[in-house]
Formats: structure tokens, sequence, C-alpha cells
């Protein structure tokens, strides 16, 4: 069956890097447990500055890029490695061989909200201090948000459509909805997919606490991100990367692939209102969730799960169950089949990988029948309430079709909907 606005889209390999895990199984297993990735930052020159008011983060820790020479990897910024690192794993999970065939009808679109940060707060620091011409000449290919986007495409030579999305915390979700355009339209038959960021360095934590949106809960890590919940005061900062191989149906059936999952739905908008806060009734979310559903030709009904934005803000998290309740109606409320929780009480929120890094949330609710849960909901915050947040312990439960919502700053709003392929 031909979708109406194209050929079909599958998922057919997956691969992540997160303060969980360094496989993407790994990563889905501590978010099935309920174990969190957030400690106290772990960086070298971290404490060479005073007053920090948030000293906790989601770092991925004791890892090395294996794949690359040493060499050729101090050439390249920490958000374009766990880009790479991620799709490595993709790319071998899918188990095409990206040598043969075509490469002009395999291309990539990636995510990242603020690319190479720390070679920008390093060149910085080496201009004032030791002049222009001390400058790496490899800084700007460093620092560049499409620096994972090329160094990917080289890697695996892919040669179609190639592109990169800048738009805050809902970067992967835009890369992936874009990405999945292209199989549809038969502008290509494989395309790479997903998002990167590495922005826990001291800039980033420093410009997020000034703004007072990060948590400073930093006598218990594994509490602070806690979305929903009454007590929440702010995000917690997370690094990580997740990358998916998307085909056309076709393609992935002629080659005999396991096929993990289809996309279905693709929405975005938005908010037109202010450049950090949401629109406090979700009215562009809700949008993003309608169009999704449009997209994909289904109803409210056929929707069981939601790996909700909720980044453990004051106004976000509020403004997201408002148009959750806007959108599904009685579906959305308690027992009415619908259930949405927040991975990122789990592993924090990895701004411009968010999207892509929970998808892999989406991807095992379908195949396993298992949502993961809202862990640190103890009391839930009564502008929250009405919703199955599941909360503190993953549910075991038939999920047909699951959603998934990022938000950015900016006003931007992407739902994505993947369900069970049905061949």
């Amino acid at each position: 069956m031909t979708h109406s606005h194209g050929r079909r889209v599958v998922i057919t390999g997956y691969g992540a890097l997160t303060d969980l895990a360094h496989t993407a199984p790994g990563s889905w297993a501590a978010m099935r447990d309920g174990r969190s990735g957030i400690r106290s930052i772990d960086l070298p020159n971290f404490d060479d500055f005073q007053g920090w008011t948030v000293r906790i983060a989601g770092q991925v820790r004791d890892w090395t890029p294996d794949f690359l020479e040493h060499r050729e990897a101090k050439r390249i910024d920490r958000c374009t490695l766990l880009g790479m690192g991620a799709a490595e794993e993709a790319v071998r999970h899918c188990g095409l061989d990206f040598t043969a065939g075509d490469p002009t009808r395999r291309g990539i679109v990636i995510g990242s909200g603020i690319g190479g940060i720390q070679t920008i707060e390093d060149g910085v620091v080496v201009l004032h201090s030791k002049g222009p011409a001390r400058l790496s000449p490899f800084t700007v290919p460093r620092l560049m948000v499409n620096a994972v986007t090329g160094n990917i495409s080289i890697r695996f030579n892919l040669q179609g459509p190639a592109s990169a999305h800048a738009t805050a915390c809902a970067s992967s979700g835009h890369a992936i909805g874009d990405a999945m355009g292209y199989i549809r339209r038969g502008h290509a038959d494989v395309m790479i997919a997903g998002g990167a960021e590495a922005a826990v360095t001291p800039l980033c934590v420093g410009a997020f606490m000034t703004m007072k949106a990060l948590s400073t809960r930093n006598d218990a890590p594994e509490k602070a991100s806690r979305p929903f919940d009454v007590d929440r005061d702010g995000f917690v900062l997370a690094e990580g990367a997740a990358m998916f191989v998307l085909e056309s149906e076709e393609h992935a059936r002629a080659r005999g692939a396991t096929i993990l999952g289809e996309l279905v739905g693709f929405g975005n908008s938005s908010d037109a209102g202010h450049i950090t806060a949401p629109d406090a009734e979700g009215r562009g979310a809700g949008n993003a969730m309608k169009w999704a559903l449009e997209d994909a030709g289904l109803n409210q009904d056929q929707i069981d799960y939601i790996n909700a934005h909720g980044t453990s803000t004051p106004l976000g998290d509020k403004a997201e169950v408002a148009a959750v309740k806007k959108i599904f109606g009685e579906r959305s409320r308690l027992g009415g089949g619908l259930v949405m929780s927040s991975t990122k009480s789990i592993h924090g929120h990895t701004l411009g990988a968010s999207g892509a890094v929970e998808m892999i949330a989406c991807l095992h609710a379908i195949n396993d029948s298992i949502v993961a849960p809202t862990i640190n909901l103890d009391t839930i915050d009564p502008d929250c309430d009405g919703i199955d947040l599941v909360p503190n312990t993953a549910r075991e439960m038939p999920v047909r079709y699951a959603m998934n919502n990022t938000f950015g700053f900016g006003g931007h709003n992407v739902t994505l909907i993947c369900g069970k392929y049905q061949g």
C-alpha cells in the first residue's frame, strides 16, 4: 500500500550515545528501568569559574571514538563525534552495505541546537590569550552545526539529499521529519536521520543557569529532572546523540531488512509568540500534534502513547498538558486509554538531540509493549493533573502508535508519529 502522499517510510536501524549507555538498546534499558543518568558535572575546567548554582548534568562518560584514529578525532568537535558514534551503530544495526549500491539514493539529515560549542569556547580563549594567528585551521569545520551531517556523509558515501536543522530543542524532530519527506517523495531510498548535542560546557551551563532555566537540585542529581511534579525547578542539561536508518518500504523489503517500525506522521508549527517561553495554552504544540495526526491519516483514538517534550520547567510542562487535553479530549483523561511520559526525567534534556533520543522510547513502546516511566513524579502539579503520566514505574501495555513531541526555543514545535509496521 502506498500512502496517499508518497512512499511508506520504515526504520531499519538505530544507534545512540547517551548519559545512560553507549548503545541504543542500553539507553532503552535504562529508560525502561527508570535509571537516571544525571550526575555531578565532570569537566576539566569547570571549577576554574566561580558562582556556579548549577553543578549537575547528563554526560556521556568513559567513551572514546574508537572508529577514528586519535589524530583524526582531535580535529572533530565532540558534538560531531557523538553523532558519528551513533551513526556507526545505526549503520551496523540495519545490515545494509553502504559500500555497494547507488550512493546518490542515500542521504542524511541531522539536527543540533548548538553544534560545536566547545570549539567556539576554546577558540575564544586562544584568541584572547595568544592572538588570531594561533587559532586552529580546523575551527570552522569543527564548530559548524552541519559538521555532523558532513562527516557522516563522507564516512558512508551518502551523496543524496543532505542538510542540517538548528531549531533549538526541535532540531532532530525536524531532521527526522525532513528525511522522511525525501523518501516519501522518491528523492532517496535510504536516509540517516537524527541528532547530536554536546552542550555540557561552561558557557552553555552558565548561560542556561543565568536564564534560570536549569534545576539547582545539586545535592540529588538523580532527582533533579522531575517533569510534571509540583516541586520541579527547571530542566537538567544533557549531551547525547541518536541516529536512525530510514528506508522506503520497497527498499527495505527487497533486501529482507528487519523493520523496527514505520514513520507515519510529521507535523510542525511555530508559536510566533515569545523567543523562549511556550504559548501558555499550548496552541502551537497542539497544531503540531493535530497536523501530525492528519499527515498520518489517524484519529486521536489510535494513539496509545505520547513521549512528552516534558522538560521539567514550570511553564513548558503545563502548556504541553493543556495542548494534549485540547487535542485528545476524553481520550487523554485518566482511564481514557492514552498515556504520556517524559523520559527526560531519566536522561535529562539533550536539547537538539532530544527528539531522536526519545524516538528510541517510542520504537520500543510499539515493539516491546512497554512504556517508559516519568520518574521523580512524587506529587503531580495540579496544573498537569488529569492525564496518566506513568509515574515512576514502566507500564506494560500494547502500543499501536506512539507520538513523539519536541518543542524548542524560538517557538518551534515538532510532532512525529511511529507505529508497528504492517506489510
